[in-house]
């Protein structure tokens, strides 16, 4: 099943960049948010990304919005991450793909990549705009554009 805009963001938990259970209730619903999935930490278009939502971050975080990386990478993986390229936001461990099939985040490039796909929600955890894009760093304008558009 494929989230569409004006569906809630399922419940879901995760290990974080340091190890600890994330879990989605303790920010679904609580303000907008910017759940993006990528194909892979440390290749290209996935740092472009990366570090575009990082350079973007304060503009984000100013309109009251957080920004959740997801790939099947490891905790450990995502550390090394996050710590080269100094990213400010949370990643989340989906190793064993549960998040990804939750999302119904298509495969992108003929089913060999997982699908790079951003999700903006309201506050109150609606989706109000879900991106699928290869184009890595098209993301980031997008989302802050429709983040924009709900404060």
């Amino acid at each position: 099943m494929e989230l569409k805009v004006g569906d809630t963001i399922p419940h879901f938990m995760a290990k974080d960049t340091n190890g600890t259970d994330f879990d989605s209730r303790n920010v679904v619903g609580q303000k907008p948010l910017v759940i993006y999935f990528y194909p892979k930490d440390n290749s290209p278009g996935c740092t472009a990304q990366a570090c575009s939502f990082r350079d973007q971050y304060e503009d984000f975080k100013d309109l009251g919005a957080e920004v959740i990386g997801i790939s099947s990478d490891s905790v450990a993986s995502h550390q090394k991450f996050s710590k080269q390229f100094k990213l400010p936001f949370i990643l989340l461990s989906d190793s064993d793909k549960k998040i990804r099939k939750l999302f119904g985040v298509p495969s992108g490039m003929f089913g060999l990549l997982p699908g790079r796909v951003t999700y903006v929600t309201d506050k109150n955890g609606v989706v109000q705009m879900i991106f699928d894009s290869i184009l890595a760093t098209k993301h980031i304008p997008k989302a802050l554009e429709a983040i924009k558009k709900l404060v």
